[in-house]
């Protein structure tokens, strides 16, 4: 299971010898644990470090419990370094060669699938969940006092004396709203606490609606959808809906920061577009929010002094003087240079306008 503190990590390590990592596909769908380690077999063909290669085959027909959907392996064995994370997700297979962990991967799994906070509601109380990448991290629930209803018809029978009704009416009434308003507060503590990025409210529209006023304006803000559900369903079925809702959100959502930053940055306002702009932008500490489309890497170099990337060919670094080092992804290395300085990188799957412009971009702090 990967950790905050694992990615922290992750990210800070960098080595003076060879880092391998590996992405394998373990769907059980698409074949058994044999086959599995058969295709690995075949990704480390060409990998000439025959300790690490070792330390991974182990790992995998030893230790690894093929519970998972993929695992992501890093290994540099003339470090005794190595750490292993099996993943709910499947990931494209992969294998990376390099003097860090190559993350890149792990923050599309981040973007898409990380910090899911799910609120199931009725009158009476809450059943609050919070999945990351793909798992059940915490469940805790709220129950408020219960709501009675009496039959209709309990008050006086003579003519406009029906008071008895219409009281009980605005009692039941007062109860759930002073449940729903506990609920919001045990809700908004919660999502705190777990450092949920996205909220998603689950029950009858007017419950949600009460239960979504109650929330603090932060978390009212970070609701992405919602959905019918009742409060007795599994967390499968929970993550599942969620999933589900909170991808169809996340695309919209995309959509409007790729234009946001093609039009900011046409505007020379605070966006940036193409590999060149957006490199020097991350060097700078600019980049409040990277975007990229799955899949891009671009080669580039690297100055050996200050660390500057770039997609040109310079003979000394404009920041340092430094000399470069030709590196095979200069994508990788923003990506990991923006999530060290807090800043969000977004993934993206679908054709957008951003493929007109590098298939990169920025949105910039100032």
């Amino acid at each position: 299971m990967l950790t905050e503190n694992d990615l922290r990590e992750l990210l800070e390590y960098q080595s003076q010898s060879a880092v391998l990592s590996i992405y394998l596909n373990t769907e059980p769908s698409n074949g058994s644990a044999d086959v599995h380690k058969r295709r690995l077999r075949s990704m480390l063909k060409e990998i000439d470090l025959p300790d690490d290669v070792s330390v991974v085959e182990k790992y995998v027909s030893h230790e690894f419990d093929w519970s998972g959907r993929s695992v992501a392996i890093f290994s540099c064995a003339p470090e005794n370094f190595f750490r292993a994370f099996s993943l709910a997700i499947p990931v494209r297979d992969r294998v990376r060669l390099s003097d860090r962990p190559h993350v890149k991967p792990l923050a599309d799994l981040l973007d898409s699938y990380g910090g899911y906070g799910v609120a199931l509601l009725d009158k009476q109380g809450a059943r609050l969940f919070y999945f990351h990448l793909g798992e059940l991290r915490e469940q805790e629930g709220v129950l408020g006092e219960t709501v009675r209803r009496t039959k209709r018809g309990g008050g006086s029978q003579a003519p406009g004396r029906r008071g008895g009704t219409a009281g009980q009416t605005n009692y039941v009434e007062e109860v759930a709203d002073r449940n729903l308003r506990e609920a919001a507060e045990f809700a908004a503590h919660f999502f705190t606490e777990n450092n949920v990025r996205r909220v998603l409210l689950g029950g009858t529209d007017d419950t949600l609606s009460v239960f979504r006023a109650q929330l603090p304006k932060t978390w009212q803000s970070l609701v992405v959808g919602t959905f019918p559900m009742s409060m007795v369903a599994s967390h499968n079925e929970v993550l599942e809906r969620a999933m589900q809702i909170g991808q169809e959100a996340e695309r919209r959502r995309e959509a409007r920061l790729v234009d946001t930053i093609v039009t900011n940055a046409a505007k020379g306002r605070a966006g940036v577009v193409g590999l060149e702009g957006t490199l020097n932008a991350v060097h700078q500490g600019r980049v409040q929010t990277l975007v990229i489309q799955e899949g891009l890497r671009l080669p580039g170099s690297r100055c050996e002094g200050c660390g500057f990337v770039t997609s040109q060919e310079l003979e000394a670094c404009p920041f340092c003087s430094g000399h470069f080092k030709a590196i095979p992804d200069s994508v990788e290395l923003a990506v990991r240079n923006v999530m060290q300085s807090g800043g969000e990188v977004e993934v993206l799957h679908d054709p957008s306008p951003l493929e007109g412009h590098g298939s990169i971009g920025a949105v910039l702090r100032y």
